[in-house]
């Protein structure tokens, strides 16, 4: 078998219209690769702990927003790069001109940006094989083809430019041809083979085109696509394994007659550029969605066909709707845009994304020294990094529970608020935070920062989501003047008879307009305080009577912290003036 890089035939040339001179430089030719440094990777599966990079990339088409199982695809191969101490790429797979989405490629960039996925080379990155972008490495082709031969382009621009194309798939070596049939040919032979049975698609009659015949229809300018002849491909004795669906039937069968390679507007196919890309990118590891397992039988096959060594495969399982059906994107919530606009920290998603097939052992004990939350599974980026193994990823399909989500979300945002020094993330927080409330209350005169983060540090358990801060009842008092007549707070008042609401009112205004001469409160400042009213002023009183009533007096509100915070937060000062307006409030 020749490689798909061998030397073009003689009628090739011919065919070209060039002569025995560049017959004679078109020889010898070698795959330019760049040169990286080699690290002695870890064991692990199919990672041998043998001298080598672990490469692996992340490789979406811009057909469309950022959605949520290509971020877990991302993560993963994220995960394997920065836990082999390997590289990451992040490759755009822009071939199919005619499915491309205006601002996809920055909806992907800006989706792993917010995730804390950054890639080593790609994109407005760099890297030692770029351009990134499958569209601007026609070009590449073009210069490989120029190291290819020795000829001068300006005497023969013609015949170069063919013979360019030619290199990228070697029509010459027998392994690809030209199709000339026009679609509704195309159509009609498919009809025909069905009708009869066959299994083929396609009845490879352009294969037998004598060299004179492709000749003629190539000067003519006839429109025509590249197909592989897998005929002329040899089937390989050991059955395809992969790193997660393990070993693999043989898929032939589902592929269609002589895949193209090269299309009739000169772009490759999907199959043809990756398999390319990820040779010359010297892709080690090619961990992708399930969806491409059919496929992987032709992309062996390209390897075999151009003598490179295939990469190993890890197909990752579908994600499912909690109704087990597949997630779509035009059903529920899929895009990774979604997730950002409500609000969602980063660290849950991925953390919920990353759960979903991947079956670690979160049982550890404590004693060596984990974090308590991986018993709900709460990992942060570390410990994904240091935990995950591609060994461990499930074959099944997975679910994703949206209650998930918002349970890590909880604990992530948690996290945060309480350490404020996790990856410095905090300050992205309070700003998201401060424009949160800021939308909420827009005239409010008390959004400052520090006193924002006394107001989410004391609200952090009660929610799941930044964007719980909208929530009136949970926020509204600490921002504006309650309002002592809406339903829910006239609600709070009847727990409370009226002789023990104004009782309550003016001993604990007394008492703070005594202490409000201090400098500063705190929480258990305020609690002593509120004790030492309770003991003597409000002798007989159950703690309920006086907590909804200086409830109902500072906030209208059943829900939120602990009285003692909520003073602590407003300050003495706030607290008399919203005591003042209560004494007078009567009961309805």
């Amino acid at each position: 078998m020749h490689s798909l890089l061998s030397r073009p035939s003689a009628a090739e040339l011919c065919m070209l219209d060039v002569g025995e001179d560049i017959a004679k430089n078109v020889t010898n030719r070698t795959v330019p690769t760049g040169a990286t440094a080699q690290i002695r990777s870890p064991a692990g599966p199919g990672l041998h702990p043998t001298l080598m990079t672990v490469r692996v990339r992340f490789a979406p088409s811009p057909t469309g927003a950022l959605h949520l199982g290509g971020l877990r695809t991302a993560l993963y191969n994220y995960l394997t790069a920065r836990r082999l101490g390997g590289t990451f790429t992040l490759r755009i797979e822009d071939t199919d001109q005619t499915r491309l989405v205006s601002g996809s490629v920055e909806d992907i960039v800006d989706g792993l940006k917010w995730a804390g996925i950054d890639f080593d080379h790609g994109p407005g990155v760099g890297g030692p094989h770029k351009p990134y972008v499958q569209s601007e490495r026609l070009d590449l082709y073009r210069q490989y083809a120029r190291k290819l031969i020795d000829v001068s382009l300006a005497l023969y621009p013609k015949a170069v430019f063919i013979l360019m194309q030619e290199l990228v798939i070697s029509i010459q070596s027998g392994s690809a041809y030209r199709c000339f049939c026009k679609p509704e040919v195309l159509a009609a032979t498919r009809d025909r083979l069905f009708k009869l049975r066959s299994n083929a698609t396609y009845d490879r009659t352009c294969l037998h085109l004598s060299d004179e015949e492709v000749a003629r229809r190539v000067r003519a300018g006839d429109q025509h696509v590249v197909r592989l002849n897998d005929t002329s491909i040899p089937r390989q004795e050991q059955p395809t394994k992969d790193l997660v669906f393990g070993t693999l039937q043989d898929g032939h069968g589902s592929l269609p007659t002589d895949p193209i390679l090269l299309k009739s507007d000169s772009f490759p196919t999907y199959h043809l550029a990756s398999v390319v890309d990820d040779h010359e990118m010297q892709i080690t590891h090619v961990i992708r969605g399930e969806e491409w397992l059919q496929s992987l039988p032709l992309h062996v096959d390209l390897y075999a066909a151009l003598g490179l060594k295939a990469p190993q495969f890890a197909h990752l399982p579908l994600l499912l709707n909690p109704d087990g059906s597949k997630m779509s994107k035009r059903k529920g919530d899929v895009k990774v845009s979604d997730y950002i606009k409500k609000g969602w920290e980063p660290e849950a998603v991925t953390n919920w994304l990353a759960l979903a097939g991947w079956g670690v052992n979160l049982t550890s004990d404590s004693s060596k020294g984990l974090d308590p939350l991986l018993a709900v599974g709460a990992l942060s980026r570390q410990q994904m990094i240091e935990m995950f193994d591609l060994s461990s990823l499930t074959h099944r399909r997975s679910i994703l529970d949206p209650g998930k989500l918002e349970s890590l979300n909880k604990h992530h945002l948690q996290r945060k608020i309480t350490s404020r020094c996790e990856d410095q993330d905090f300050g992205t927080l309070l700003k998201r935070a401060e424009r949160i409330l800021g939308d909420a209350y827009p005239t409010s005169s008390y959004l400052e920062s520090e006193y924002v983060v006394q107001v989410i540090k004391a609200l952090a358990p009660r929610i799941s989501s930044l964007h719980d801060l909208h929530d009136p009842a949970l926020s509204a008092y600490f921002f504006q003047e309650p309002d002592l007549t809406c339903a829910a707070a006239r609600k709070l008042k009847t727990t409370v008879d009226v002789s023990v609401y104004t009782r309550v009112i003016k001993a604990v205004t007394q008492n703070v307009r005594a202490a409000a001469v201090e400098a500063s409160w705190t929480t258990e400042d305020f609690r002593g305080l509120v004790k030492v009213i309770q003991d003597s002023d409000l002798e007989g009183l159950t703690t309920k009577d006086v907590m909804n009533t200086l409830r109902h007096a500072l906030t209208g509100s059943k829900v939120g912290p602990s009285v003692a915070e909520i003073m602590t937060i407003l300050g003495p000062v706030r607290c008399l003036e919203r005591l003042d307006v209560a004494v007078s409030f009567s009961n309805p």
